[in-house]
């Protein structure tokens, strides 16, 4: 799946995963992250706020998304 950023600069990761849907609050989202279960381009992230730019690539319960502009 994409997420476009529409003319926006980044995301931060958390407001991703609540927007998508992902997550039923931020503190949900907050929880994934810290308990290691977001991959990041290919790492795990733990830091809530990452900001995803343009081309980052994000995997969270068994989906894949791609943030473009």
């Amino acid at each position: 799946m994409q997420f476009e950023l529409e003319g926006k600069e980044y995301i931060e990761l958390n407001r991703l995963l609540k927007f998508l849907n992902m997550a039923e609050s931020g503190g949900q989202a907050n929880m994934f992250i810290t308990d290691g279960e977001v991959i990041v381009n290919n790492t795990t992230e733990t830091r809530k706020r990452k900001k995803l730019r343009n081309g980052d690539v994000v995997e969270f319960g068994g989906e894949v998304i791609e943030v473009v502009e």
